[in-house]
């Protein structure tokens, strides 16, 4: 049986919540987990902070039994610091930042055309 750590969604329209579940890779998004290891909630709150709540112990168990997260869960446990950062998250945020400054740079050199 092949086993997928990912994200199974949760909440309702406009306010997504994802449960950090292992179940068989191929089950359904929402189907049946053998076992949730964790929740996500992607929405900033008052203080701007994604929340995340894990429970290392029982991802170690699932990685060391062969487990394979997907691409978004990869991510959040490489920010937890459980396996080591993948490149393509280096990259992706990366451009993610230099696509956020050329916005901020075009909003100003807008402002400053208008102000003349």
């Amino acid at each position: 049986m092949v086993v997928a750590i990912r994200l199974a969604l949760h909440g309702c329209r406009h306010r997504p919540f994802y449960h950090i579940v292992v179940s068989n890779k191929r089950s359904k998004r929402n189907g049946l987990p053998i076992e949730q290891v964790g929740s996500f909630d992607p929405l900033p709150n008052k203080r701007n902070e994604k929340l995340v709540a894990l429970n290392i112990e029982r991802i170690k168990y699932w990685l060391g039994v062969g487990a394979q997260p997907t691409k978004p869960v990869i991510g959040l446990l490489a920010m937890a610091g459980i396996i080591p950062i993948h490149p393509r998250i280096e990259y992706e945020a990366s451009r993610k930042l230099r696509a956020k400054e050329s916005n901020a740079n075009a909003k100003s050199s807008e402002q400053e055309t208008t102000i003349e």
